[in-house]
């Protein structure tokens, strides 16, 4: 069993919505949002957070995912939506400058936050995501409409049901990236509702609905060439770039992004490769502190 230190609960208010949050550190420490993956939630970094040294770390459920709110409305999910709900956390948080700690689609989040607001960004730290899939412009209008056709369909679906927590960890476990029972218990214990017949997702479906507009690959590259701060992205070799064949090559195109390739599979932050990509990421925000602190 990978061993953890039990973070503290918070809950954040900001413009009408309620966040709910996992928090290690100290404030006198370098802060840190840490955003997790796609219908994951913040026990994401349940591993890996306490491994890290001398960070203020909050570990965020986003929007309809985890113990956090529900948006408001009918529309599928945006990273835009994201992007504005972070720094308003941030703001709450008293932090004008921060460091992001991103795994899938939240690093995907992370770097296109930090390419429009480099200026409050620190550094990064990034593991398995970089970018989302671009789409050629003229594909907008067929985007759009499997969006909108995405959000009736999840409308009508009943949502699944799991007569106890054990069921509702194997099947996590059995998502489209495997899971150990033991990271999947962390997702689970965190993601699901008890209801009278037993545990559903506390995930809002409407995440499961394609993204309403994918920009194109000039617009994603305008963002991270606007990144100006240290980065350093950890991929896996039975990850993205195994499941895009060309991701290694659209990563190459930004050569200020420095990324290395562990053993491991998508969720490796969380598995038994915990202690390598602690490691990693120490050296790379140790070396940033120590950067700062000779200014």
């Amino acid at each position: 069993m990978l061993s953890s230190q039990s973070p503290r609960e918070l809950k954040l208010s900001v413009h009408g919505m309620n966040f709910a949050a996992q928090e290690w550190g100290t404030s006198d420490q370098l802060p840190v949002l840490a955003l997790h993956g796609w219908l994951d939630n913040s026990a994401s970094f349940y591993a890996l957070a306490p491994r890290l040294k001398n960070l203020h770390i909050v570990a965020v459920d986003l929007a309809g995912h985890g113990r956090s709110d529900r948006r408001p409305g009918h529309m599928a999910y945006t990273p835009w939506d994201d992007i504005y709900d972070l720094f308003a956390i941030a703001d709450h948080l008293g932090w004008e400058r921060f460091a992001f700690l991103g795994h899938s689609r939240g690093a995907i989040i992370s770097t296109l936050a930090a390419g429009a607001f480099p200026e409050r960004i620190l550094c990064l730290g990034l593991v398995e995501g970089l970018l989302p899939e671009a789409a050629p412009a003229e594909d907008a209008p067929k985007q759009l409409a499997k969006a909108i056709d995405g959000l009736r369909n999840q409308k009508q679906k009943s949502p699944s049901v799991y007569p106890d927590m054990e069921v509702a960890i194997k099947a996590r476990e059995r998502g489209m990236f495997p899971l150990s029972y033991e990271a999947a218990k962390a997702l689970t214990e965190r993601g699901v509702v008890e209801r009278s017949d037993g545990f559903s997702w506390s995930t809002d479906p409407r995440l499961l609905a394609p993204s309403i507009i994918r920009l194109a690959r000039e617009q994603l590259a305008a963002f991270v060439n606007n990144i100006n701060m240290p980065t350093r992205l950890l991929l896996a070799t039975e990850g993205l770039p195994k499941l895009y064949a060309n991701y290694l090559n659209e990563v190459a195109r930004f050569p200020h992004i420095g990324y290395e390739l562990l053993e491991g599979g998508h969720h490796l932050h969380m598995e038994q490769e915990v202690d390598l990509v602690a490691a990693k990421l120490n050296e790379f925000f140790a070396a940033f502190i120590d950067t700062e602190s000779k200014k």
